[in-house]
């Protein structure tokens, strides 16, 4: 099976528009979406020679990263900017998607994820949505009535995929890190593989308040 195509969703990491709901200084939250983004192409890079990062919009972060090609967005919803990337996928030229709201992510669950059979793969978040998308077909009705941003995105997706005429498959559940509680579960675990991430919070202690 051919590696695919990883896309690297990521905003620019712009205090006050990242990382909002971590209940953190605006610019201490957006400096850990920062590395939260290295480690995520780290994690990319690992699982496949084809990676690209693509922003909401034009940001001299990463810059130093010169191996990396990059792109912008499509304007839209997030449906709207996954499939004018996704389109592009075919069997032998899979594409993937992924956010960088997992940083933690194991490699194994990465890998798991693209092996797994079915034109349309996800990768299952906590909270009902998706770490992860990949497609080696793709249709404009696949993200037809999703509902960003709820419980219910993975769900929907995978019928609005069926609808379409797309078979489905699902990878291994992990965890976003977009709420204090997520963020504790983070700091409460290893991050060996993970060294943007784990040298951010050992230089900078984190306090987290659960409501």
């Amino acid at each position: 099976m051919p590696p695919p195509l990883i896309a690297v969703f990521a905003k620019a990491p712009r205090p006050g528009f990242v990382k909002t709901r971590l209940g953190l200084d605006p610019a201490l939250a957006a400096a850990l979406h920062e590395v939260f983004v290295r480690d995520t192409l780290m994690l990319a890079q690992a699982a496949s020679p084809r990676v690209q990062l693509h922003t909401d919009v034009e940001t001299e972060a990463w810059q130093d990263l010169t191996s990396i090609p990059r792109r912008l967005q499509v304007p839209g919803d997030l449906g709207e900017r996954m499939y004018a990337v996704l389109a592009l996928a075919t069997p032998a030229a899979p594409v993937l998607i992924i956010g960088a709201d997992a940083p933690s992510l194991p490699h194994a669950h990465l890998a798991q994820l693209i092996s797994t059979p079915g034109d349309v793969v996800l990768g299952p978040a906590d909270d009902g949505g998706y770490w992860a998308i990949l497609a080696r077909r793709a249709d404009a009705a696949m993200f037809v009535g999703v509902e960003w941003s709820t419980a219910r995105a993975l769900d929907q997706t995978l019928a609005a995929a069926h609808a379409a005429g797309l078979s489905t498959g699902t990878g291994p559940s992990w965890y976003d890190v977009d709420e204090p509680r997520s963020l504790r579960k983070l700091m409460g675990r290893p991050l060996l593989q993970r060294p943007h991430t784990r040298d951010f919070l050992t230089r900078h202690p984190i306090e987290v308040h659960l409501s």
